[in-house]
């Protein structure tokens, strides 16, 4: 997943234990949103109502760090207002609405699975658009990728998958391809710290907007919910949402970056994936079957094996500055 760049040759001497652990901090919080808004669809909140309050109230939290991270030189917003507009709409808005709406048919690990076969989709379309042939570990790790959705969504147990749902996750995962060529053509003027609250202000405007007129549905509940065996009031995994699973998560995200780089941090990203289905296992109770977890390995090994290749023709290798999923 994206993170920020680095100047060059502070990535090498930086990237030690510290950053590796911050790196890790950051996934083990991103992968906490599916179980937090799980728990907050299962007592009456529509998806939409989850991205507006969650986005909204991060954009509030990080407005004073933004204003200071740009020292008045307000003119980078405006310059920038189509990267920030696209990735509100795209990266925040499209990629968190349809990832809620799976993990409200699916389970957490399975939809945060289907999102991660965003790399595998940007491959196959750059493969289509510019006819170059990709390398050989970017084939090997598409078929891999493939095989592990075959396992994932366990199409010959006795587990029924729901077809909606999938379609949702992988509706997640075309935003979350997106989201990195949009992020892999941003100018270097705009502090990344300025990219992610602009990107969750649009975001969550857009929601609410399309919420508030009847567009989409817009619901919310005052009900206690249902969080690690213990029930606890609504405001929690709200709270939740925004402060460690947006706002700690992002920030933890960037220091990651420029102190290991893109490449070793989009690594460490992945296992985004596990701690979405340890935290789902300890709070929701969702343990996928032993297929499924083969499956999930062999995704998260197929995603590696795309992002290790050179000739892959991915977009930019530190082309993002802030992660957008879970």
């Amino acid at each position: 997943m994206g993170r920020g760049r680095t100047g060059a040759g502070s990535g090498a001497a930086q990237a030690g234990a510290g950053g590796i652990l911050v790196a890790l901090a950051s996934s083990a919080v991103f992968g906490l949103s599916g179980s937090f808004a799980k728990s907050l669809l299962e007592t009456g909140w529509t998806s939409t109502g989850a991205v507006a309050v969650r986005m909204l109230g991060a954009a509030l939290v990080l407005a004073v760090p933004a204003a200071i991270a740009l020292r008045g030189r307000w003119h980078q917003v405006r310059d920038n207002w189509r990267t920030i507009a696209l990735f509100g709409f795209i990266g925040v808005a499209g990629c968190q609405f349809f990832y809620f709406n799976a993990v409200e048919r699916l389970s957490v690990g399975v939809a945060l699975l289907l999102e991660f076969l965003a790399p595998v989709l940007m491959v196959l379309w750059i493969w289509a658009a510019t006819r170059r042939r990709p390398g050989l570990r970017t084939v090997l790790g598409t078929l891999a990728a493939i095989a592990g959705l075959v396992l994932v969504l366990d199409l010959g147990g006795s587990t029924r998958i729901d077809p909606i749902g999938v379609l949702w996750g992988l509706a997640a995962a075309v935003c979350l391809a997106m989201y990195f060529f949009i992020t892999a053509k941003q100018n270097d003027s705009l502090p990344p710290l300025v990219l992610a609250t602009g990107g969750m202000l649009v975001g969550g405007a857009t929601m609410a907007v399309l919420g508030l007129t009847g567009i989409l549905p817009l619901g919310f509940s005052a009900a206690d919910v249902d969080l690690g065996g213990w029930r606890t009031p609504w405001w929690v995994p709200v709270a939740g949402l925004v402060l460690f699973s947006t706002v700690l998560a992002y920030v933890t995200g960037i220091i990651a970056a420029r102190g290991l780089g893109s490449r070793v941090a989009s690594f460490v990203s992945l296992t985004e994936v596990l701690f979405a289905v340890l935290w789902a296992w300890l709070l929701l109770a969702e343990l996928p079957r032993p297929v499924q977890l083969a499956g999930g390995a062999l995704i998260v090994a197929g995603v590696v094996l795309v992002r290790s290749d050179e000739p892959a023709g991915l977009p930019g290798e530190a082309a993002a500055d802030v992660e957008p999923y879970a």
